[in-house]
């Protein structure tokens, strides 16, 4: 199966740009993945596709201020640092632009300089690490979350081209953990009153975590989809939600992931038999049509990129022609796109 045979043409306008005031006013498309036929509604009526019984997955991983930028110590050029991972308390993975002038031993500092003469963060070039990132060591006084907080900016898709003035707007509304540098998208249209009203009807909801790199905004530049390497992210699956999962197969309800991240974690965690893990790992799941579900019944999510894994995600659940069929629609009814974009159901 080829890359190509995910594109579809995307008008640049579809693109959103901004979040909604309301987070649950957003368009919803609900797609049936037997069928194929399309539904429309809003998002905050989502609750009448639901049923008492049905298990809502949602990643309550926290996006941080990832992208610094800072100044080179002894040139004062322009250095952006976007953190990717932690490695251990003063150590990151990052990925530095331009990646020219930050060779090992290159000193870059942030902000102003304090009374003392010294600035408030200043981070070290240690080494270079696999495709071209840079290990980063840290120096500063006090807190690093609260020094990330203050110069930090959110590392907003490459599509994104307005400036986000409320910070809390790429996150969900139940995000938690600190440790992703992009969003799990499809929880932005919760709010916690319609959490509550799902919760009152009862639908359960489980808390797993997968910490969201930059990866997935990486292009798949393979022509054969199999030849593609997936990026591997980091994720969480408590003793509670595992349990959740299993007594919901056993009482008949269903598994409905919030986003692509939730869906990637329980197909990690999962055993052959279906069967959710409690536990940590690293994963690479790659999921593209082929693949056989053995953990989710209903998928909530945002409309992707052209020929991205994400597409080929949602195609390997719904069937490619139907996922082709339903963004030709909403591209004819001018549903918005990507990360602030609408949302679809498909169940």
């Amino acid at each position: 199966m080829k890359t190509s045979d995910f594109y579809y043409e995307l008008p640049p306008e579809l693109i959103a740009q901004d979040p909604l005031i309301d987070r649950s006013a957003s368009r919803l498309m609900v797609l049936d993945r037997e069928s194929g036929s399309i539904s429309e509604t809003r998002f905050s009526e989502i609750g009448q596709y639901l049923r008492p019984g049905d298990l809502l997955v949602i990643n309550d991983t926290k996006v941080i201020p990832a992208r610094l930028i800072g100044q080179k110590a002894d040139t004062g050029g322009k250095i952006e640092i976007l953190l990717l991972k932690r490695l251990d308390e003063r150590c990151w993975e990052t990925l530095v632009k331009p990646g020219k002038k930050a060779r090992p031993g290159a000193e870059i500092v942030f902000g102003t300089k304090n009374e003392n003469g010294t600035y408030p963060l200043t981070a070290h070039v240690e080494e270079l690490l696999e495709e071209g990132n840079r290990k980063i060591r840290f120096e500063y006084e006090g807190v690093f979350e609260e020094i990330l907080s203050e110069l930090g900016e959110m590392p907003l898709p490459p599509y994104i081209t307005h400036r986000l003035e409320d910070k809390t707007r790429y996150n969900t509304v139940y995000a938690k953990y600190d440790g992703s540098a992009a969003a799990p998208t499809a929880g932005l249209h919760f709010t916690n009153e319609l959490l509550q009203e799902l919760r009152d009807s009862g639908v359960g909801i489980a808390h797993v975590t997968l910490h969201v790199g930059l990866g997935t905004f990486r292009p798949v530049k393979a022509e054969e989809i199999t030849d593609h390497h997936m990026h591997s992210e980091h994720y969480i699956v408590s003793p509670e939600t595992a349990d959740l999962i299993k007594r919901t197969k056993e009482e008949g309800g269903r598994v409905i992931c919030v986003g692509t991240t939730s869906c990637r974690t329980l197909e990690s965690a999962a055993d052959e038999q279906g069967t959710v893990h409690a536990g940590s790992a690293d994963t690479s799941i790659f999921i593209y049509p082929g693949y056989r579900f053995k953990v989710m019944d209903g998928l909530i999510t945002n409309f992707h990129l052209p020929e991205s894994t994400l597409i080929m995600l949602v195609s390997a659940f719904a069937g490619k022609d139907h996922i082709m069929e339903a963004y030709k629609k909403a591209v004819d009814l001018k549903f918005r796109f990507f990360s602030f974009g609408d949302a679809m159901l498909i169940i």
